[in-house]
């Protein structure tokens, strides 16, 4: 239990060095990965009309959006 404990500690203080740090850059000049644009074509070419800046719960279950 101890080492479990640990470990969970140590992840959330690496979980929020991350998100302050991601949370610091303005997205549009993020790069998390070498391949962020190409995963970015990638979702545009199967998901051309997802708006990302607001998604609604709703709009994803429905049938269309299937």
């Amino acid at each position: 239990p101890r080492v479990e404990l640990a470990w969970a500690m140590k992840a959330h203080q690496h979980a929020q060095v991350y998100f302050n740090l991601i949370s610091s850059v303005d997205p549009k000049f993020l790069k998390l990965t070498q391949v962020d644009d190409s995963i970015y074509e990638e979702f545009r070419r199967t998901f051309r009309d997802l708006r990302v800046d607001v998604l609604d719960p709703e709009e994803l279950k429905s049938e269309p959006a299937k």
